[in-house]
């Protein structure tokens, strides 16, 4: 009798100790559950940085190089220096051109004082032609003059009106010439303009860091042939590092700009980095449903399976360690430090 009561207790402490077993498995759940709404982790993340591709606005062989690969570089250090020589030959042409310009612009000043000149002698001596011919022909009807006489004065005026339309015409042309608008010559402009344009030439063949940032993808040496709008080499720019993490949709809604992160990296295991969410990102590329010859290409799937999409978060890191520091590609580990704004129904989405 008592063998049969002690294996009646057992089993029912068997009982009791594997509900409280199921029942601690469903707390540790749903806690777990809640705790990843509440402070999303991911382990889908890298470290990233802004990367400048460095290109010389000009053409030429390169003469000097002044870094090397992942060197560090200060704001407006010279990083390297295409042969100038033929920019400067450029801005000596550009200069005697200027100077060309100045003295044919004189000498265009001076045709046109020359041709007002000319101008207002002519009107003068038309309008005294004009009066002449006029006075004679009010003198032939009484016969104090001859016919001949007063034709004569009216040829003389018409010569007069020919020549001083000549004179205007030399007058404007020469103006256009001059070209002046108001106070600006456009001639000595466009002089100035390409002694200035030269001048800027010259001064692209000295490339200058415009950062604090790391040489990286360095894969010339002097001598090499640079090419304008090509790129040389890569800047890493070290002023600001962030974070991107995937995160799956499913945790988005407890994630706003501005929340704390524990951020740790692989590369300083037990080393805990803080950072601030920047921003949640907007678009991602998706895998189908992209336009093909305009026609919709969607993709067969498995409907009874439906997988979270990752969406990138921006993690602006703080406080750089110079006894740790960042490298553009490390594997990290974030932890939002956020709020559950939704549901946590939710969390039976497959992951």
């Amino acid at each position: 009798m008592g063998v049969a009561l002690g294996s009646l207790l057992l089993k029912i402490i068997g009982r009791i100790v594997g509900l409280a077993i199921i029942l601690g498995a469903i707390a540790a759940v749903v806690h777990v559950t809640r705790l990843n709404y509440r402070q999303p982790r991911t382990d889908d993340a890298n470290v990233r940085a802004n990367l400048v591709g460095i290109a010389p606005h000009v053409s030429g062989p390169i003469v000097e190089l002044n870094v090397v690969d992942n060197q560090e570089v200060r704001e407006g250090d010279p990083l390297f220096v295409i042969d100038p020589r033929p920019f400067e030959v450029e801005v000596e042409r550009a200069k005697a051109t200027l100077l060309l310009t100045q003295s044919e612009t004189q000498a265009l000043s001076n045709a046109i004082a020359a041709a007002t000149a000319e101008v207002k002698r002519l009107e003068d001596e038309s309008a005294y032609a004009g009066d002449h011919a006029k006075r004679l022909g009010s003198l032939v009807a009484d016969k104090f003059v001859t016919q001949d006489r007063f034709e004569e004065a009216q040829v003389k005026q018409r010569s007069s009106l020919a020549s001083l339309e000549r004179a205007r015409q030399e007058l404007a042309r020469q103006k256009n010439l001059l070209a002046q608008f108001g106070d600006v010559n456009a001639r000595m402009k466009a002089a100035e303009a390409a002694v200035h344009g030269a001048e800027l030439n010259l001064g692209y063949c000295r490339v200058y860091a415009p950062f604090t940032a790391r040489v990286t993808n360095l894969n010339i040496s002097k001598g090499e042939y640079a090419r304008a709008g090509q790129q040389v080499f890569t800047l890493v720019d070290i002023r600001a590092w962030y974070v991107i993490a995937n995160f799956q949709e499913t945790y988005l809604d407890s994630i706003r700009p501005g929340m704390e992160v524990d951020v740790y990296l692989m590369s300083y295991p037990n080393r805990r980095f803080h950072g601030t969410v920047q921003g949640l990102g907007w678009a991602i590329a998706p895998e189908d449903g992209a336009n093909v010859g305009g026609l919709p290409n969607v993709q067969r799937t498995l409907n009874w399976v439906r997988l979270a999409q990752r969406i990138p978060v921006r993690i602006k890191l703080q406080d750089p360690d110079p006894e740790h520091p960042y490298r553009m590609g490390m594997t990290a580990v974030v932890t939002v430090h956020g709020g559950d704004n939704r549901d946590t129904s939710a969390a039976g989405v497959t992951q």
